[in-house]
């Protein structure tokens, strides 16, 4: 870590006093988390948006992140990401160009569906799915965000992860055979009708490219050299590799699974290092934490320090995270809904 760095920094932070709040998600480098006011979840920090009152919001992450904070903020409110270009890469396998066209599709076939996506999709796909009465989910409240779609009537069309919705329609009881994963090719020409309109649950084909990388061969490997060892991985990976694991849940969820976990035990996480290696140093001397594998985001790794601090340096004549007022209303709708349905079902 760069300790000029730090100091310019947090004489930034004096400076703007409680105009500046800085947002930080769990998979930041250290070297960022430390200068962050709240450090959560996407919905953890998604909640915090509408208890700020400051000016500026710098959000540490990816830029559906800063995305979702600009569709909560409160007039006057700017939202700025040090690096516009970390993107998501299961965000990106669904534009909002094909997921309008294939929505249209499955409509001209007949086939209602409320649309449900993961936060790791754009405003314009967060706002698609508002037109049509749908809403957002996620890690932590997919289960509970499946089954409020799921009671409209109508099925559901989850995206843009294929991983975590199925993982969430096994936790839920939905069989396979009421599943149908779609052929998005040639915009949605490739659709299967019959499959479509059987399903219950329609599955867009993205996935994590992070989460993807663990398997439950990696799993049967760890148990086989650590016997007694716990295992935790996120609901973004394989199937086969959650059903292998002693539990699975949001990277919140891992953070209390290792919290919970007995003195002396030895627990494997799967998920992005960053936050393994953060518990690990946390709970040194009292349990050993690892990384299942190996596996760190390209993407959150381009928020640094050094661009935290240029952010800061002349904040004011930076360019926010603009959203749309046409995008931005539909797809606050759609996170609103989130936030309603959740604090009614997970907070009675």
């Amino acid at each position: 870590m760069n300790s000029t760095l730090s100091s310019v920094i947090e004489d930034h932070r004096r400076r703007l006093g409680d105009r500046l709040v800085i947002l930080a998600h769990h998979y930041q480098h250290d070297s960022v988390v430390r200068h962050a006011d709240h450090v959560g979840d996407s919905l953890e920090l998604s909640r915090k948006i509408a208890d700020l009152s400051a000016e500026y919001i710098v959000f540490c992450g990816v830029f559906f992140m800063a995305e979702t904070a600009a569709i909560l903020a409160a007039s006057g409110q700017k939202v700025f990401i040090p690096d516009s270009s970390a993107a998501c890469v299961m965000s990106d396998m669904a534009p909002h160009g094909l997921v309008e066209a294939v929505t249209g599709r499955l409509q001209a076939m007949g086939r209602e569906a409320t649309p449900l996506t993961y936060v790791n999709s754009s405003a314009r796909v967060k706002a698609a799915c508002g037109r049509l009465g749908g809403s957002v989910c996620t890690s932590a409240n997919a289960a509970t965000m499946l089954s409020w779609a799921m009671e409209k009537g109508r099925g559901v069309l989850f995206l843009p992860d294929r991983m975590l919705g199925a993982n969430i329609c096994d936790r839920q009881g939905i069989p396979s055979e009421k599943r149908h994963v779609l052929d998005i090719r040639r915009h949605g020409a490739l659709i299967d009708p019959e499959a479509a309109l059987a399903a219950e649950v329609l599955l867009w084909p993205g996935r994590c490219v992070i989460h993807d990388r663990f398997t439950a061969e990696h799993i049967r490997a760890v148990r086989q050299a650590h016997p007694g060892a716990l295992v935790a991985v996120h609901p973004e990976c394989p199937p086969a590799t959650v059903a292998a694991a002693d539990a699975a849940g949001s990277t919140s969820f891992l953070i209390r699974f290792v919290e919970e976990a007995p003195q002396g035990a030895t627990i494997f996480i799967g998920t992005e290092e960053n936050l393994v290696l953060r518990l690990a140093n946390r709970y040194a001397g009292q349990k050993t934490v690892r990384p299942l594998l190996h596996s760190r985001c390209s993407n959150m790794a381009k928020i640094t320090e050094e661009k935290l601090a240029a952010q800061l340096a002349d904040i004011a004549w930076q360019p926010p995270v603009i959203v749309p007022d046409e995008v931005r209303e539909p797809a606050r709708a759609a996170v609103t809904r989130m936030l309603e349905v959740c604090a009614k079902r997970m907070n009675p």
